[in-house]
């Protein structure tokens, strides 16, 4: 009774997080937007994100609709399929999209009373800024618990099963699949955002600073109001769909082990459930405190901003951590404090992750630095340095999750190395991987903060541009500007390692959909190395050994191939998708330079609208391809290949995927921030060859780290999500 009431405060909390979400929001829209011309071109910036998301929304939608009656066919027509994941899915979709819309609304009213805010002082526009961005934060998280709250709740009034073990499994399994619809979502968000805002920047950077020689987000140029609008649909709506996803489902993966790995044990069954839930909910009230902790100096530069970021999201970890022993200890859980290490090995990880991605590409140190004095001799060894840093700046996050997956299994086992591959052994460590992403996503009310925030410092430094204000407020937004980048590659490398985890956690969880997959078609029992064992009991290792699940399987090997090369395929497709995009881009600005008279001189105006459809159009006719194959390639793997071969298909992604997403978000910052460097009167400053030649690194790298690379940590999860939906058409239906 006592772990009932418990459970009570993650709903609470859930509303808690909206509440000041609300509160920084009506905060930050009492700030005055400036000049007229200021509130002009905000309105601009946000009319046309309102535009794109409302025509991306109805393409997700018609989406979403027919995979629901897709799933009503294979629960009510076929058998094969948990009668509530239609509903889960739906709801699943709504709240990701719910999320990016409003983070994105808030964005868009935020960056011009950002820019107004710097004329009395950088601290007046970093908090601002900062306070904006955690409106996201917080109604992510806040969302996220809220549906999964309701959901256990009705759930848990709803089915009903021969034991409470069972019916616990039966629960965590069916709203583990909301995640697909999250999932679905983001991807689109993801895809369709990063595709138009990169198509926008890389015409307006060609063009605007490499031909005609004129500043980033200068009025004359044809696509910088394009550009604005694509910071708020790629990196607000998109990250924040992206990030409500990851942390929904390392919760409900953690809770769907928690029950399995305890199924003989009811009440320790429900602890290891809620556990997840409730460190989540912890971890927003202490987001809320780190939030108010972030201030900085008047003549801060870039360390001591960073710093200043860096104080809120340290100080809430670290409390984070501390409350996670009280919680695990409060509900008395198998091994709460070989647990509690577990998720402060996620929290850890994370940090680390975030310190080498900061280190990385962060023109406060050396890797960035050297690739902006390779401008020295030209565009292509600018190119080959930034390749070469990211890289290199893949082996510490690979390491660092590798010893994070290693420690946090053996901290929930006790650190029994010789009986690691017994099956309840097995079962609590891989429920203690799963419990430290939840400990690595527990602070993502502040952490996605400082990835939203960016993009709002990015729109502020091109309406003070815009708007012609005074050099000390463009220099202030420059500055905010140039941290935003460092903490939007923070935010990514964040995502794509917490994504690592879970979809790791989501593998285990596959096994358990297997399980009532096998029970939807009628059968109990499964031959186990000559033993008949009842499938209700069965443990990981039986249903490994059922299927085959080993090395010298070619299904496995089969699958491992294709999951490895989706990623590529997947970045190819999105990489041309932009070029394509910015092909278009690039020859409308050139034509209005060489057609409308008076434009460099400020007698005549750009057309801002003809490169606004340029790039929804060109974002809606190119998201759709890649986002499909990612759902139905596993659908035909488990069709063709069978529950081996998905296994295969979803370790081939994951690896990949992680990697490969890692590279080209550090790739990416550091091409950006190395312009930056130069911009700011390094190597010859803005205009030299040094600066041209670094301008063309960062449009290459432009895609790498908006488009495709933090795509690729919602493909490799979106993989697993369509497989734990679809297992019960794999179990029914496939061929070997």
């Amino acid at each position: 009774m006592e772990t009932q009431l418990l459970f009570y405060f993650v709903p609470l909390a859930s509303i808690v997080a909206l509440v000041f979400a609300f509160h920084f929001y009506k905060e930050m829209m009492k700030e005055s937007e400036g000049t007229d011309l200021m509130k002009e071109i905000a309105s601009h910036v946000r009319k046309g994100a309102m535009a794109y998301l409302r025509q991306q929304y109805k393409v997700v939608i018609i989406v979403i609709v027919v995979l629901s009656i897709f799933f009503a066919i294979l629960a009510y027509g076929f058998g094969v399929q948990n009668p509530w994941v239609p509903g889960a899915f739906i709801s699943g979709g709504f709240f990701s999209g719910l999320a990016g819309f409003i983070g994105m609304k808030t964005a868009t009213y935020a960056s011009a009373r950002t820019a107004n805010a710097a004329k009395r002082s950088l601290n007046s526009g970093l908090k601002l800024a900062f306070r904006s961005g955690a409106v996201m934060g917080l109604t992510v998280v806040g969302l996220g618990l809220l549906d999964i709250s309701v959901w256990y709740l009705v759930l848990n009034f709803f089915i009903d099963s021969i034991s409470d073990s069972q019916r616990m499994v039966i629960i965590t399994t069916t709203m583990l699949t909301f995640g697909m619809g999250a999932s679905t979502q983001a991807l689109f968000a993801r895809v369709g955002g990063g595709i138009y805002t990169k198509a926008a920047d890389v015409g307006a950077d060609l063009v605007g600073k490499v031909e005609a020689n004129i500043p980033e987000d200068d009025p004359r140029n044809p696509a910088t109001i394009a550009d604005n609008v694509g910071d708020n649909v790629g990196d607000v709506a998109g990250m924040g769909a992206d990030l409500y996803e990851s942390y929904c489902g390392s919760i409900l993966a953690t809770a769907a082990l928690g029950a399995s790995a305890f199924y003989v044990n009811p009440a320790m069954q429900t602890k290891a459930v809620f556990a997840p839930m409730l460190i989540a909910a912890v971890g927003i009230i202490l987001s809320i405190i780190g939030i108010f902790m972030v201030r900085t100096n008047e003549e801060a530069g870039m360390r001591e901003l960073l710093r200043s970021l860096g104080r809120g999201v340290n100080f809430s970890s670290l409390l984070v951590a501390i409350a996670t022993f009280g919680i695990l200890y409060l509900l008395q859980i198998e091994n709460w404090l070989g647990i509690s290490f577990s998720v402060v090995t996620g929290l850890v990880a994370g940090i680390i992750i975030g310190q080498s991605t900061e280190y990385y590409t962060s023109h406060s140190f050396k890797p960035t630095k050297r690739i902006a004095e390779s401008g020295k001799t030209g565009p292509a060894t600018v190119i080959i340095a930034g390749v070469g840093t990211g890289m290199i700046s893949t082996a510490i996050p690979v390491i660092t999750i590798a010893t994070a997956i290693i420690l946090s299994f053996l901290f929930a086992t006790n650190f029994d190395v010789a009986n690691m591959a017994q099956a309840h052994n097995l079962s609590l460590g891989l429920y203690g991987i799963g419990i430290a992403a939840v400990g690595m996503l527990s602070t993502l009310g502040i952490t996605l903060a400082t990835d939203a925030y960016g993009p709002i410092a990015d729109n502020a430094g091109g309406n003070a541009q815009m708007s012609n204000l005074e050099p000390q407020v463009r220099e202030r937004t420059d500055v905010l500007d140039a941290l935003g980048n460092t903490t939007a590659a923070t935010g990514k490398g964040f995502a794509i390692g917490s994504a690592a985890l879970t979809a790791l956690a989501l593998l285990a969880s596959y096994i358990e959909e297997v399980k009532i997959g096998l029970a939807h078609i009628g059968q109990h029992t499964i031959d186990v190395a000559g033993r008949v064992v009842n499938v209700a009991e069965a443990t990981i290792p039986d249903f490994m050994e059922f299927y085959q699940v080993n090395l010298m399987n070619p299904r496995v090997l089969v699958g491992v191939f294709l999951g490895s090369v989706m990623s590529f395929l997947f970045c190819g497709l999105t990489m041309n998708a932009v070029g394509r995009a910015a092909e278009q881009m690039v020859e409308e600005v050139r034509r209005q330079f060489r057609e409308i008279v008076g434009i460099m001189d400020g007698t005549g105006k750009p057309d801002y609208a003809r490169c606004v459809e340029i790039s929804t159009r060109g974002a809606q006719r190119e998201m759709l391809f890649p986002s499909l194959l990612a759902i139905i390639v596993p659908v035909v793997v488990g069709v063709v290949f069978g529950v081996a071969g998905v296994m295969g298909l979803l370790v081939g992604g994951l690896g990949s995927g992680f990697v490969l997403a890692i590279f080209m978000a550090n790739a990416g910052g550091a091409w950006d921030n190395a312009k930056k460097y130069v911009e700011d009167g390094n190597f010859g400053g803005k205009g030299s060859e040094v600066h041209k030649a670094n301008v063309v690194g960062d449009t290459v790298g432009d895609p790498f780290k908006d488009t495709s690379g933090p795509s690729l940590n919602i493909l490799i999860k979106l993989m697993s999500m369509v497989s734990i939906v679809m297992a019960g058409l794999t179990v029914a239906f496939s061929i070997m």
